[in-house]
């Protein structure tokens, strides 16, 4: 049995279950693209047998995330687990992926080193990419919400766009949480943990007849300041900042997710669902999200002003998506969206000591789009895939102070692309892709168009039934952005008719293994190895010319390259369940002649290099899971970057620990107890794509942006579903 036959094999199971409801609803293209495209990054290698996590689990507790990154699968049980209140409980542990930011508007996903900003982030298929404000992250979301995170670690085909990869949220279904012959169901869940946060949970699901389905969520979150490992807030010095006690101030606050959906089995092979989510994140929180307490401290003396202002972020999605399945060979898939995220502050307290600045600043960002995309197959024995769609996404940005608009921008983004990924036997196949992108962007900076026809092709060789051989290269294209939209949507901007749209090329060289060996039910080792060329790499603060009144403008400032590699080994035996990893990424500039000041630069949100651990042990008889997953970062020294610390960029290294068991009595079917402890040797640190290192500022001196993560949690949480 060689491998293409294999694969095939399994699409067709998975396809058959799909139609019996017995398997969460996997659109066909996804199924297709895990289980057959070796041209993905570390992930993907490890995906041989992409789903077989997922499959190869049987259980009645059903309620999780399940999170792959690229073609690896880790079960809901090795997710639920964990007991994920931040996005990055749900994603630190994945190779080549990092969440920097401790507070709750401050959940910025890095992949590779670039940040959100480059990257395509989307729940339940509406595109969430919106610069609100530089101090904060541009994804908000709860992560008990979520159903599944699908992860394409760099950009590794014409269907995506974007510099550096994709992140998909989907949120939860009835369909996936209803149980065999089960009509209605509910869950209610509590949580607390010490460290210091509690909330609750609650989830109503049905099926009215064959054909409607609904799904009603609530989950609330109450959040505290939570105390930094060894219990004090330090300074660059070590020493304890004057006037804290190990608190970070500026946190507490309410979160609550709502969400609705309804669902339409139209016939046996259409579907058609329509969704609403409804996100509050309310409180007294820090003027600057991602800075750390000792800079707020610095900042609010040195100005005599609150270290905290009353701050509400809001966002509302509506989503109406439709599913088309004609046999195995062709699927179609398509999502329209809207998605209007606000973020309000009170600034009296400054407006009181400069009566010309605002009381009151309010921003909004509305993503308004169409995504489809189709998958055909035909030929011999489905020897051709076929995969074509278009992605429309409307950027609409305004600001307000005092309740008046003061500025708006727009931009329309438009794509059209078409890959076929082409089985030529005997362990081989190609996949050419090409795309096109129109960008119309109308902003201070910028009023133009921008276009670029991309291509990609991808290879790859099963040169036995348990080896795998991969490469690709993808070109790349990203436009300008609209401004920032909190401090004024293009208003204090400065125009760059010149500046030009990023472009590149993503080049990936990976092999894996998977077979029986050394004892295992399952041994799996891989490595990839990556190069990402950014041409044009837009910068937002660089020096402007002589004759630019302004003090820093947004341009091109020269090509950045990225490289590096993400390894693994995966081991499973009887109920164990062991993962390694470790990955590198390093960036430098290769800055234009006008901005020679940059040369060899490297990206802020460079992490060092990274070892990632997870084991998880089942014991049956005990109806019990045990979870343990570690991570080691590796110092990174003081160079040259661009935004970051102005006076020291070094970032320390860390080691964090977090470990978790999970009950589930077959005495008291549905009830589930999870206890863990987070961060359990209550280490101090940041995550290294935080804010970290000291500035020096002309007013206030020297500032420590550290921004402080939890010490020691202690973390219980108790569901119950019906």
């Amino acid at each position: 049995m060689n491998f293409p036959d294999a694969q095939i094999k399994r699409i067709e199971n998975l396809s058959t279950r799909i139609e019996q409801n017995a398997f969460p609803r996997i659109p066909l293209w996804q199924a297709i693209n895990r289980l057959m495209r070796g041209t993905l990054t570390f992930g993907a290698i490890i995906g041989v047998s992409g789903l077989s996590y997922v499959q190869a689990e049987e259980t009645i507790s059903i309620w999780g995330t399940t999170v792959q990154a690229s073609s690896i699968n880790l079960a809901q049980e090795t997710i639920a687990i964990r007991q994920a209140d931040h996005v990055s409980d749900l994603l630190r542990t994945i190779p080549g992926v990092d969440v920097g930011g401790a507070h709750s508007l401050n959940q910025r996903i890095t992949i590779r080193s670039m940040d959100d900003k480059d990257l395509r982030i989307s729940i339940d298929g509406a595109n969430q990419n919106t610069y609100m404000y530089h101090h904060m992250g541009n994804l908000q979301i709860h992560a008990d919400i979520l159903q599944s995170v699908d992860i394409e670690i760099g950009n590794n085909s014409v269907i995506n766009g974007g510099l550096g990869g994709v992140v998909r949220f989907e949120t939860k279904d009835a369909n996936q949480l209803l149980r065999p012959g089960q009509q209605f169901g509910g869950r209610a869940q509590v949580s607390y943990a010490d460290n210091a946060s509690k909330g609750f949970s609650l989830t109503g699901y049905g099926q009215f007849n064959d054909q409607f389905d609904v799904l009603g969520y609530y989950n609330g979150v109450s959040r505290d300041n939570f105390e930094v490992g060894g219990g004090k807030i330090k300074g660059y010095d070590g020493a304890t900042v004057p006037g804290t006690n190990g608190e970070v101030v500026g946190l507490k606050g309410d979160l609550s997710d709502a969400l609705l959906k309804l669902g339409w089995d139209i016939s046996g092979n259409q579907r058609l669902e329509l969704g609403y989510e409804y996100y509050e994140d309310e409180g007294n929180y820090s003027y600057r999200p991602d800075m750390g307490l000792a800079t707020d401290v610095a900042i609010g003396d040195g100005l005599g002003l609150p270290l905290t202002y009353p701050t509400e972020f809001t966002r509302d999605t509506l989503r109406l998506g439709y599913e088309l399945q004609w046999g195995l060979q062709n699927q179609l898939k398509a999502t329209l969206f809207n998605n209007v995220s606000e973020l309000w502050r009170d600034e009296s307290a400054i407006h009181a000591l400069w009566p010309t600045d605002p009381a009151t600043v309010e921003g909004t960002a509305t993503n308004t789009g169409l995504n489809v995309l189709a998958t055909s197959r035909f030929g011999s024995e489905f020897s051709n895939t076929l995969n074509y769609g278009i992605d429309i996404i409307r950027y609409e940005t305004e600001y307000r102070a005092d309740g008046t608009e003061r500025s708006s921008e727009e931009a329309l983004s438009a794509a059209v692309f078409i890959e076929d990924r082409v089985d030529l036997g005997y362990g081989i196949a190609v996949t050419p892709g090409i795309r096109y992108d129109n960008y119309d962007i109308d902003s201070t900076v910028i009023d133009d168009r921008f276009q670029q026809v991309s291509a990609a092709l991808a290879l790859e060789y099963a040169a036995t039934d348990s080896v795998l051989l991969s490469a690709s290269t993808t070109q790349l294209f990203k436009g300008p952005e609209i401004g920032e939209v909190f401090t004024g949507a293009g208003l204090y901007d400065t125009a760059n008719p010149d500046i030009d749209a990023e472009t590149g090329l993503n080049t990936e060289l990976s092999a894996a293994y998977e077979d029986s060996v050394l004892g295992a039910d399952r041994f799996a080792a891989g490595i990839t190895l990556f190069q990402t060329d950014i041409n044009d790499y837009i910068y937002d603060y660089a020096t402007p010319p002589a004759d630019v009144n302004a003090r820093s403008w947004k341009d091109n400032v020269g090509d950045m390259q990225i490289r590096g590699y993400e390894a693994y080994l995966g081991y499973d035996i009887g109920q164990l369940k062991a993962l390694l990893t470790y990955s590198v990424a390093e960036s430098d500039l290769e800055a234009f002649a006008q901005y020679a000041q940059f040369e060899g630069a490297r990206l802020d949100r460079q992490q060092g290099d990274t070892i990632t651990l997870n084991l998880d042990y089942n014991l049956p008889a005990l109806d019990l899971a045990l979870h343990w997953d570690m991570s080691w970062v590796d110092d990174v020294d003081a160079d040259l970057d661009l935004d970051g610390a102005t006076k020291d960029n070094s970032k320390d290294g860390y080691v964090v620990h977090n470990i978790s068991a999970q009950w589930s009595p077959k005495q008291v079917q549905g009830v589930t107890l999870t206890l863990g402890v987070d961060n359990l040797f209550d280490e101090f640190y940041a995550s290294q794509s935080s804010r970290t290192g000291l500035s020096q500022h002309p007013r206030f001196g020297d500032l420590y942006l550290l921004d402080y993560e939890p010490g020691r949690n202690i973390k219980m949480t108790v569901s119950y579903q019906l």
